[in-house]
């Protein structure tokens, strides 16, 4: 038997998962279980998609970036 636990939500986080039902009589449980499924990454990011991520974020920060109309006047495209 599964141990039940009380969980205490404001008025309009609890409207929202009213909202959320996906039919008149579901449970709390069953849409919060529903949504924490859809939120599992099955395909986390890989340490080089991370590091790729971080100095593309440091490229932002440091100015080494064009916008779209300055790569094609560097690439000479109209």
């Amino acid at each position: 038997m599964e141990t039940m636990t009380t969980i205490q939500v404001s008025r309009k986080t609890r409207k929202r998962l009213e909202e959320l039902k996906a039919y008149p009589g579901e449970s709390m449980d069953s849409i919060i279980s529903r949504m924490a499924e859809k939120n599992i990454d099955d395909e986390p990011l890989s340490d080089e998609e991370i590091r790729g991520i971080e100095q593309g974020l440091a490229d932002i920060k440091a100015g080494r970036v064009y916008t779209t109309d300055e790569l094609k006047k560097k690439l000479g495209i109209k």
